[in-house]
C-alpha cells in the first residue's frame, strides 16, 4: 500500500509544488505556479471536456448494453453457459491489441467496419473515421465499448442471479408485466450493484489512455486528447515537464474522487 499508493501520491504532490525552468531545466520551488498554469491552460480544459464526453458516453452505453445482454443471458437453458464464457474473451485481450484491431477495422480504405458503414450509406467511401475530428472520438469509443461491455454484463448478471425470486413471483401473480417488474423490482434491488459497477468503470474511464494513444495519438489535432494522454504528451513530448505532469495527474485524481463521492451520495449507496 505504501509503495504503490501513498509514496506515488506524496511524490506527485511534492513535484507539483515546483516549477521547471525551460531554459536551465532547474527546479524552482513555486507552490502555486503549476496550479495557476493549469487553470489558464485552454488545452487542459479541452482535454477535460474530451475526458468527460468519452467517460460519460462509454459508461452509459456499457451500462445499458451490459444490462440488456445480462437479462438475455440470465437463463439456465442449454448453451447459455457457453455464451457467458465466450463473452469474457474481449476482457483478456490487451487494450493495446484491441486498439490496433479497431485501428485496422476503422481504416477508410480496407477496414471492415468502415466498409459496412459505407455499404449502408452512413459515411462516404474512403472516409477517415479516426482521421476526422468530428468522428475520431466515436471511433475510439467503439474499442472501449467492445472490450469492457462484457465486464458490465458479468457484474449485472451476478446481480440478477443474486435477486430473490419471491418478489417477482408475487408481482407476476398481481399481473405485473416484465417491464414493470424490471423498473419496480429489478433496478431498485440492484442499485448497489449498479453503483459499484459505475464507480469501477468510471474511475477507469477517467484515466483513459491506451486506446487514445494507439488509435489516434490524441489526434487529429487534439480532438481525442484526454487528461491522461495530455499528461503523457507533456512528459514524453520533449519538454519533460514533470511538475506540470504531476499537477495534471493530481487534478485527474481530484476529479475521480469528487465524482465518485457525488455519485455514491446520489445513489444513496454506502460501500
Amino acid at each position: 500500500m505504501l509503495v504503490f499508493g501513498v509514496y506515488p501520491l506524496i511524490s506527485a504532490i511534492s513535484w507539483s509544488l515546483y516549477r521547471k525552468n525551460a531554459a536551465t531545466r532547474a527546479m524552482q520551488f513555486n507552490p502555486s505556479y503549476n496550479w495557476l498554469k493549469a487553470f489558464e491552460d485552454d488545452r487542459l480544459w479541452g482535454a477535460f471536456f474530451n475526458t468527460m464526453v468519452y467517460s460519460i458516453s462509454a459508461l452509459v452505453l456499457q451500462l445499458v448494453l451490459g444490462m440488456l445482454i445480462a437479462l438475455l443471458l440470465d437463463s439456465d437453458r442449454k448453451g447459455y453457459a457457453l455464451m457467458r464464457a465466450l463473452l469474457t474473451l474481449p476482457l483478456v485481450v490487451p487494450p493495446a491489441v484491441t486498439g490496433m484491431m479497431f485501428l485496422l477495422m476503422l481504416n477508410g480504405s480496407f477496414g471492415v467496419i468502415s466498409r459496412g458503414l459505407v455499404d449502408i450509406g452512413v459515411i462516404p467511401t474512403g472516409f477517415p473515421i479516426l482521421g476526422n475530428a468530428s468522428t475520431a472520438l466515436a471511433g475510439v469509443l467503439l474499442a472501449e465499448i467492445w472490450q469492457w461491455t462484457p465486464f458490465m454484463v458479468l457484474i449485472m448478471l451476478a446481480g440478477l442471479r443474486s435477486l430473490p425470486k419471491e418478489p417477482f413471483e408475487a408481482a407476476a401473480i398481481d399481473g405485473a408485466t416484465p417491464i414493470q417488474a424490471f423498473f419496480k423490482l429489478t433496478l431498485p434491488m440492484m442499485s448497489k450493484v449498479i453503483a459499484i459497477a459505475v464507480v469501477i468503470r468510471g474511475v477507469d474511464l477517467l484515466r483513459a489512455f491506451d486506446y487514445v494513444k494507439v488509435m489516434t495519438d490524441s489526434g487529429p489535432g487534439t480532438a481525442t486528447e484526454t487528461l491522461s494522454s495530455y499528461a503523457g504528451r507533456i512528459y514524453f513530448g520533449g519538454s519533460s515537464d514533470g511538475p506540470y505532469t504531476a499537477t495534471i495527474s493530481l487534478i485527474t485524481l481530484i476529479i475521480i474522487v469528487i465524482l465518485s463521492n457525488v455519485f455514491m451520495k446520489i445513489a444513496k449507496v454506502k460501500l
